[in-house]
């Protein structure tokens, strides 16, 4: 079993940026595909973007290409995501997950394919 912490997340004016990580221990990471989602206050959980298992490959909503980026380096067993130009409409908890099956090639984007999540890290964009 594999454990994720998230951090990064914070307070920022639109336009700023602020770069996420999150950090496996229990399994190496290079193991997983691994998912970035966000949930904002009365709206379901949404993946925001994803990376595949040797980081070749990632996948980026609509709502965030050309923004946020994703990277991994497995030899410190982590993840990023570099979130830019950010909007108000981004404020959300942010989570990351690994997808055991898959991620061999490309991301796979069904929320439901993601086990062991971490806890989440608050991004919050003022105006």
């Amino acid at each position: 079993q594999v454990q994720l912490v998230e951090s990064g997340g914070g307070l920022v004016q639109a336009g700023g940026s602020l770069r996420l990580s999150c950090a496996a221990s229990g399994r190496t990471l290079s193991l997983y595909g691994v998912g970035w989602f966000r949930q904002a206050p009365g709206k379901e959980r949404e993946i925001v973007g994803g990376i595949n298992r040797n980081g070749v490959n990632t996948y980026y909503a609509d709502s965030v290409k050309g923004r946020f980026f994703i990277s991994r380096d497995n030899a410190k067993n982590t993840v990023y995501m570099q979130m830019n130009s950010l909007k108000p409409e981004d404020t959300a908890e942010y989570y990351c997950a690994v997808d055991p099956d898959g991620g061999w090639l490309q991301v796979r984007t069904e929320t439901y394919r993601y086990v062991y999540w971490g806890q989440g890290t608050q991004v919050t964009v003022s105006s």
